[in-house]
């Protein structure tokens, strides 16, 4: 836990440090540099084993889980399918995959389920523990069939920010952990509007905003250069956060 606090720490500070100093060659140079340290540290800590984020019981859960960024999605779209309670909601899966899925809130449900009571961390400093339900990503992962080149996964999401769409990533290592879920139920109850509904990533090992809310599709990539600005997600490519943000 203290190696978690501290980790947390560092990445806040950092993202707090890169609205104040502002873009210069050199300071990308440093953020760069500072990022791989920080995965590379993050990782030689598990020592060549799957580290898992602390667990918490239900007693530990708080009371009111707040929303932050996006809370609704303003768009006909999601107001037409919010009415409906998802049902015709689909999840695509697609890139470098063999087989591209489109798969619905039933087909998701009926997937094995993993249920887990986490921390959540936000870069702004706030934490809350929920406990999360879905299925791993790496169950859906092997139904697709990653193909050989498949580096990051894309999360593409339903709301826009300033009128651009909302996205995030990770790498295949954060795709395949084992408490890295497509969640569709927060504290037993489907997924409130305000926290994503009606499917958000958690991937626990990263700070709050590395879990994009209002998921339409995962899709595999060679590149993050793909993708929006080509840094890896939203803040990324506009505020100078940092694309790993391991906690």
């Amino acid at each position: 836990m203290k190696r978690r606090n501290f980790l947390a720490a560092m990445g806040a500070a950092f993202v707090a440090g890169c609205s104040k100093i502002g873009d210069s060659e050199l300071f990308g140079s440093v953020v760069d540099t500072a990022e791989s340290w920080h995965r590379g540290i993050h990782r030689a800590l598990g020592m060549g084993r799957i580290t898992m984020a602390p667990e918490f019981t239900r007693a530990d859960i708080s009371p009111f889980f707040r929303g932050n960024g996006s809370t609704n999605v303003e768009t006909p779209e999601y107001a037409e399918a919010l009415a409906g309670g998802f049902a015709q909601w689909q999840l695509a899966v697609t890139g470098l995959v063999d087989n591209p899925l489109s798969l619905s809130m039933d087909d998701i449900r009926a997937l094995p389920q993993r249920t887990q009571i986490t921390r959540h961390d936000c870069v702004e400093g706030w934490s809350a523990i929920g406990e999360w339900t879905g299925p791993q990503l790496s169950a859906i992962l092997d139904m697709a069939g990653v193909e050989d080149g498949a580096n990051f996964a894309i999360f593409h999401c339903a709301d826009k920010l300033s009128g651009a769409d909302y996205y995030e990533s990770c790498d295949m290592d954060d795709a395949r952990h084992p408490q890295t879920i497509v969640a569709h139920l927060l504290n037993g109850e489907r997924l409130p509007v305000i926290n994503g509904a009606p499917l958000r990533m958690r991937i626990e090992r990263q700070l709050g905003y590395k879990h994009p809310k209002y998921l339409t599709g995962i899709e595999l990539v060679s590149s993050l250069e793909q993708v929006g600005d080509g840094k890896g997600g939203y803040w990324e490519d506009r505020a100078g956060y940092q694309w790993y943000a391991g906690i």
